[in-house]
């Protein structure tokens, strides 16, 4: 792993500690947030984020903390299918991102802005003839926002939209080698349970 990509990893890392550190038990509020979306744009099979008739779906959780100015979450997500379904080839992305958000409390309305790095792992099996399996593991960003609108202390609703997009350690230092990266849009929904 390159120098930059580490200092990049523990400048993440610091500010999640530094983030949760700095929130007042008070003031703090942990949550769970499953949801389910899907994906458009960039590498994804849906153009755009209306009007698609091919979405590919998926599914995970999301884990955070809640204060009334700041927050942190990590995100667990899965994509099936996610470069189309066609016979003899399977695909899938997982992501695993570390996120910081701006969240203004506003009642029980809480818009919120995200931005976080983390693992995009990309995998494609194709069976023509041989196997080809094709895995990949990329550092990536991701950035978006949403709004939490909650209708008790503990149970409320999510609605999200974010970008993501894979890249190597060479676009750091504005190196571009010209490798084509995964990059999407995703729309979910989710369920809040605070505590």
């Amino acid at each position: 792993m390159s120098r930059i990509v580490r200092v990049s990893l523990s400048t993440l890392a610091l500010t999640v500690l530094l983030s949760i550190a700095g929130a007042s038990p008070a003031q703090a509020q942990g949550f769970i947030s499953p949801f389910i979306g899907y994906n458009f744009g960039g590498d994804a099979g849906c153009p755009e984020i209306t009007g698609c008739e091919d979405k590919n779906l998926n599914w995970g959780i999301g884990v955070g903390a809640l204060g009334g100015l700041f927050g942190v979450e990590a995100e667990f997500a899965f994509i099936p299918d996610f470069f189309g379904e066609t016979p003899g080839q399977s695909s899938s992305v997982f992501t695993f991102m570390g996120n910081v958000m701006l969240a203004p409390r506003f009642g029980p309305v809480q818009p919120y802005a995200t931005i976080g790095l983390g693992l995009i792992k990309s995998q494609v099996e194709l069976t023509v003839g041989d196997i080809i399996d094709d895995d990949n593991n990329d550092l990536g960003w991701n950035t978006g926002g949403g709004l939490f609108i909650t209708f008790s202390d503990h149970i409320g609703i999510r609605g999200d939209v974010r970008y993501f997009h894979a890249f190597s350690a060479a676009e750091f230092l504005g190196i571009d080698l010209g490798d084509v990266k995964l990059d999407y849009g995703r729309l979910s929904g989710a369920l809040l349970v605070k505590f």
